[in-house]
């Protein structure tokens, strides 16, 4: 399966932008004027809502974000640029509207408990002005465009003919269409990709009660063929992914704790996307994207996935590859700064590890016994040879790195062309440094670097030197 890290596919997000706005504080008294909480305001945040959460999705796993709608010519207006310019996303595709009120959404939390929400937005359709400035809009940048999203929240933005023109421009360009639906009629949609919507949707928009595997399959071709989607989907909560293509699939997910299932949809769509874009299949990005959504559900309030994130809960369901696990020295320098800012000890060695034997295997276990991740550096094939002379290594770096990579002890492994691992322990700073017992009494490359350094006795008989001369030799242990 194609890697994402290090892929920035450009997507194009078309839909009602808002922002959410949260007044946080604590209430003690109830109001003399009338039977209500007095709320002690403490901090006020505000975040994108609506198909802005959907752009910080994306962002936050990496894509190159467009955005196109419907704002109003007002200071909330004003914020939502900002807001998008500091995650940097291009608004170009913004239209300002006079008359209309850009959407945000106001709540007031009294210890950790909503107890109201206020809305100041213009929910009727923008005009026809505005529908044709984005349709042209899109026409202009499809080319330059991955994939495109429409993020109907229902607010007026994606009408008929928006609907209608941009997905006959992507289709004249050869450009897929994922939408996340609103309301009960979806023949605006006709012509997408897929659609996104969860069962109750569904149901509603077929008039099918969803309640076993025949019902469900027989609402997928029904949104399939009264759309003529490409492929039809229906999102089931903790029950996963169902397709139809040719035929129906299911892909469970487990999410190991649910907090909140705010914003889920929008990082469904999102991770569908982006792994769409860069070159997944359906099949192949269907568990991303449930996997991505299973990690968001465990956090509070609208929440981002991140590559890492993903790859971690991967990791505990042990249904990642070991290419996975092996990561370029800038991606594990951003991986350690990550995980000890969670508050993970971070253990780190290093080694040939040319023909892997049960020392090693013993040696790492016994280091990720220290801490909570274990990263490996592994010499590259010109550094083995500075050490070990011209006949080595007898597996490639490669190899070495994917093998180990696969061990269960093993979290991630990164490569190094130096003599000494010094710059690369110097930039992860370890909470603990471990070596073989060889090393008692010298001095250790990148110590100083680490929290603490530890020495692991090797396996007596057990080395790749030992086990090269046997094979030479023609002996067996």
């Amino acid at each position: 399966m194609k890697s994402l890290h290090n892929a920035q596919p450009h997507i194009l997000v078309i839909g009602d932008l808002m922002i959410d706005h949260y007044l946080w504080g604590g209430c003690e008294r109830i109001s003399p004027e009338a039977p209500v909480q007095i709320v002690d305001i403490t901090r006020e945040t505000t975040v994108l809502g609506g198909a802005g959460n959907v752009i910080n999705n994306l962002v936050a796993l990496g894509a190159r974000v467009s955005v196109a709608g419907v704002i109003g010519n007002d200071e909330n207006g004003k914020e939502l640029l900002s807001m998008l310019a500091s995650i940097g996303a291009s608004s170009k595709g913004l239209i300002l509207q006079q008359g209309r009120k850009t959407s945000k959404k106001s709540r007031v939390i009294a210890s950790n408990q909503q107890i109201l929400r206020y809305d100041n937005e213009s929910k009727e359709v923008i005009d026809k002005m505005s529908e044709r400035s984005i349709v042209s809009y899109v026409i202009d940048v499809i080319d330059s465009c991955d994939i495109i999203i429409l993020s109907d929240y229902g607010k007026g933005v994606i009408t008929d003919a928006v609907a209608g023109g941009v997905i006959a421009a992507a289709k004249a360009a050869s450009k897929k269409v994922l939408v996340d639906p609103k309301g009960k009629d979806y023949r605006k949609y006709r012509g997408a990709y897929l659609l996104t919507p969860n069962k109750k949707e569904a149901s509603e928009a077929t008039g099918i009660v969803i309640n076993d595997e025949k019902s469900l399959q027989k609402a997928l071709i029904s949104l399939k063929d009264t759309c003529s989607l490409e492929c039809s989907m229906i999102t089931l909560s903790e029950d996963g992914i169902a397709i139809y293509d040719k035929s129906m699939r299911r892909f469970p997910t487990v999410a190991k704790e649910v907090y909140d299932v705010t914003g889920a949809g929008d990082t469904v769509i999102a991770s569908l996307s982006f792994a769409l874009s860069c070159g997944y299949t359906i099949d192949e990005a269907a568990p991303f994207a449930n996997h991505a959504a299973a990690v968001v559900v465990g956090k509070i309030g609208s929440a981002t996935v991140t590559l890492n994130e993903i790859e971690v809960y991967e990791s505990s369901l042990h249904q990642s590859t070991s290419d996975k696990h092996i990561k370029t020295k800038e991606e594990i320098y951003l991986l350690a700064k990550r995980l000890k800012s969670e508050g993970k000890k971070v253990v780190f060695t290093n080694g040939c590890f040319d023909i892997l034997h049960v020392g090693h295997v013993k040696y790492l276990q016994e280091a990720k016994s220290y801490g909570d991740v274990l990263i490996v550096g592994v010499n590259s094939d010109s550094s083995v040879r500075e050490l070990k002379g011209p006949t080595r290594p007898v597996n490639s770096e490669a190899d070495r790195a994917y093998i180990l990579a696969a061990l269960e002890s093993v979290d991630y492994v990164v490569l190094f062309s130096e003599e000494t691992p010094h710059e690369l322990i110097k930039n992860i700073a370890p909470d603990i440094l471990v070596k073989g017992g060889d090393y008692e009494g010298k001095s250790v490359v990148g110590a100083e670097f680490a929290g603490e350094l530890r020495l692991v006795q090797f396996v007596d008989g057990k080395s790749t030197t030992a086990t090269i001369a046997r094979i030479n030799e023609g002996t067996t242990c």
